[in-house]
């Protein structure tokens, strides 16, 4: 028995981190994957909550070994998926979401074509750079630097097989939750989890 593995991308600052979180909170069901990297913790994260923060040497170790279902370099840092935990939980029915950019969203579609993919839109660019302005924790190059890597991700978001539009928070999640919960009823999904019941319903009296 196998859980559904969801991939969540969008450009920074579009909100995906506070709508993952959201769900998080809502549907028990399901569990984040907690990406490895080489770039360093910001204030408040957490080493093995928010990433497994790493050395570069460690993740190219690791990279070798072939731990990563995915990985890509972004911004200079290193970011990759463990191939050995998705697994792990897959197998006793846990739904999997992964945060990745579409770089390692491409990777993982090859691999689990079954897969479900979301991206995540801001509603505007104006509203993307005043929320990556009122973060106050890079500069103004950097935020250039994001802007010009949005409108790249957001070349993509037709690779993808949901997109939501994070105007308004509460909405987003709702159509977010809604996806999760579709795929879980899928009726290949269904007719494993529920086959004692199906064959009982069958039989004649």
């Amino acid at each position: 028995m196998s859980g559904s593995l969801f991939i969540i991308s969008a450009p920074s600052g579009a909100g995906k981190t506070s709508l993952v979180s959201a769900l998080l909170n809502i549907n028990p069901l399901i569990d984040l994957s907690v990406s490895y990297t080489t770039r360093p913790p910001r204030t408040g994260e957490v080493d093995g909550k928010d990433y497994h923060f790493i050395s570069r040497e460690k993740f190219l170790a690791m990279s070798t070994e072939g731990e990563f279902l995915e990985s890509a370099e972004v911004y200079g840092n290193f970011y990759g998926t463990s191939q050995s935990w998705i697994n792990q939980e897959n197998a006793k029915d846990r739904d999997i979401l992964l945060e990745i950019d579409w770089q390692g969203a491409a990777q993982v579609r090859r691999l689990f074509p079954e897969c479900v993919s979301i991206f995540i839109l801001p509603p505007s660019m104006e509203t993307l750079s005043a929320r990556l302005n009122g973060r106050g924790t890079d500069s103004a190059e950097v935020i250039a630097q994001r802007l010009a890597a949005a409108r790249e991700d957001i070349s993509h978001v037709a690779e993808f097989d949901y997109v939501i539009i994070n105007d308004n928070l509460n909405e987003a999640l709702r159509e977010l939750n809604a996806v999760v919960l579709a795929a879980r009823a899928r009726g290949s999904r269904q007719l494993t989890r529920h086959q004692q019941l199906i064959n009982q319903l069958q039989k004649s009296e």
